[in-house]
């Protein structure tokens, strides 16, 4: 019973050890920023932050910022412009996007093409009139398939300079699969 009686002062007496630590850095409008969370503090200001350590006596230690495993892992999820994965996967879904469509499209109307083209060869002795007309229908449909062709090479070449973009930025190639 004296053991029990022993333990239960002890923890009555005995206050807990809390401590934080605090994350401080000042903005470029010279607003003073805190955080509990090294990761929400933005990646531009990582290198200006001030570390507290707070403790239940209020006693106060600054430290270097740390040089942590998270701060690399960070680095590893944005280029050099803090442009993370998702923004490039987008960036490049949207060209690919464009691409499919057109393609689609394009083959579409090549397939039309082929139809007039058909149709035209099996006329013999059919109309000179109706020959005209298929023939101005498959003019239209080259000219729909051009414009086609020329969105899809636009949308190749604007592929070309995102992956020039993501290499001068150091954005990791497997973003833009």
């Amino acid at each position: 019973m004296k053991k029990v009686f022993i333990l239960l002062i002890l923890l009555v007496f005995t206050s807990p050890a809390y401590g934080a630590t605090i994350f401080k850095w000042v903005d470029k409008e010279g607003v003073v920023n805190f955080t509990d969370d090294y990761n929400k503090v933005p990646s531009e200001y990582r290198d200006r932050i001030e570390v507290e350590i707070k403790e239940d006596s209020q006693k106060v230690q600054t430290l270097a910022p740390p040089e942590t495993p998270i701060q690399k892992s960070e680095e590893a999820k944005t280029d050099i412009y803090g442009r993370d994965e998702a923004w490039w996967r987008d960036k490049v879904r949207s060209w690919k996007d464009r691409i499919k469509a057109a393609t689609a499209s394009y083959e579409s109307v090549y397939k039309k093409f082929m139809e007039k083209e058909g149709e035209l060869s099996r006329i013999k002795y059919g109309s000179k009139s109706r020959i005209r007309i298929i023939i101005r229908e498959m003019d239209q449909l080259k000219e729909e398939m051009m414009g086609y062709e020329a969105q899809i090479a636009e949308a190749n070449e604007m592929l070309k300079k995102l992956s020039k973009e993501a290499e001068e930025s150091k954005a990791n190639p497997d973003w833009l699969n």
